[in-house]
């Protein structure tokens, strides 16, 4: 109950710094992230509507909004430790806040977890996608494929992955997902799901090797960002294929090269073979100007000769029976 208590008034006093237009912000599913730049100017993204000045913050709030999450976060932030990464307290959304000395004054960044799912239907009527996208990557999920989504900072990759992993739910019920997150995105119907999050302590390589004793279906990883994408490249290759995985990247093509970067951390030998039968399908998504679209959708055949083996088409038979036992 003490507990309890403290949490609630933790979460009061965040309010209050927050303020009331954030606080109705951050309960608005058309918010797609909140801003504050170090002059103290707040910015709001909202989706179909881009990024606009809703006001200002001063940097005596700010201050109280970042340590209040590195408080809540059992973490501590300060000129020695002046970046405090986690979920905010309030919804479980993304925050990143930032203190003097890397920043001039306070600044925080807040992306809004999605509440509600999109599924690819929606992706086709709002033309973010055609019909022929989605059509592959139903084909790509019933053959139980590897799918990679790319694309920048804030074109959606996670949103668009939770509408492929729906897409797996209603195509493959009985599959048991486990799905692993730095910070609580991913969203799953699954009835049969295991979901995991690294902490300061276990980072994403041992809980992908955590995984392989979890019996998984299929894996899923919220974002590749470093050598644990040879880890699940390796899981993906033995045994678990279906899975899905994001990775920051501007093109299909340049996903693929992101991979090879990543797994030179974990490994000095060249990884190309693995990555070229791991990974089955890229789909990649882009921000602009007139809203969310898919760029391109290829699938990777194989590393042979030198060079990858890409096919922009429909998937060939051989893709197709490839992970169906």
């Amino acid at each position: 109950m003490t507990q309890l208590r403290s949490h609630l008034r933790l979460v009061r006093k965040l309010q209050e710094a927050l303020g009331n237009q954030l606080c109705i912000a951050l309960d608005d599913s058309n918010v797609v992230e909140i801003m504050l730049n170090p002059d103290g100017k707040l910015f709001i993204e909202r989706l179909g509507q881009g990024v606009a000045q809703v006001g200002e913050m001063s940097s005596a709030a700010a201050e109280v909004v970042i340590g209040t999450v590195a408080h809540a976060l059992r973490s501590e932030v300060d000129t020695d430790q002046p970046i405090i990464s986690g979920e905010l307290p309030i919804g479980g959304h993304r925050f990143e806040g930032l203190l003097p000395p890397v920043v001039l004054k306070p600044a925080f960044t807040i992306r809004r977890r999605a509440s509600r799912l999109i599924p690819l239907i929606e992706y086709v009527r709002s033309a973010v996608m055609t019909e022929a996208h989605a059509a592959t990557i139903r084909s790509a999920i019933a053959s139980r494929l590897n799918i990679v989504i790319s694309g920048g900072t804030g074109s959606g990759k996670t949103t668009l992955a939770n509408a492929v992993i729906n897409e797996i739910v209603k195509t493959a019920p009985e599959d048991r997902l486990v799905i692993l997150e730095d910070t609580a995105e991913i969203q799953c119907t699954a009835e049969n799901a295991v979901l995991l999050h690294t902490s300061d302590t276990i980072d994403m390589v041992r809980l992908l090797k955590s995984t392989m004793r979890l019996r998984p279906d299929r894996i899923v990883v919220g974002e590749v960002r470093d050598g644990a994408a040879l880890t699940l490249l390796k899981a993906w290759n033995t045994g678990h294929a279906g899975g899905v995985a994001t990775i920051h990247s501007n093109t299909a093509t340049s996903a693929l090269r992101r991979l090879e970067q990543l797994t030179a951390e974990a490994s000095q030998q060249p990884m190309h073979e693995v990555i070229g039968e791991a990974v089955d399908l890229i789909v990649s998504i882009e921000r602009t100007p007139r809203g969310r679209r898919v760029r391109d959708v290829i699938h990777v055949e194989r590393f042979t000769n030198g060079q990858y083996e890409i096919d922009s088409g429909q998937l060939t038979q051989e893709q197709e029976a490839r992970h169906v036992a």
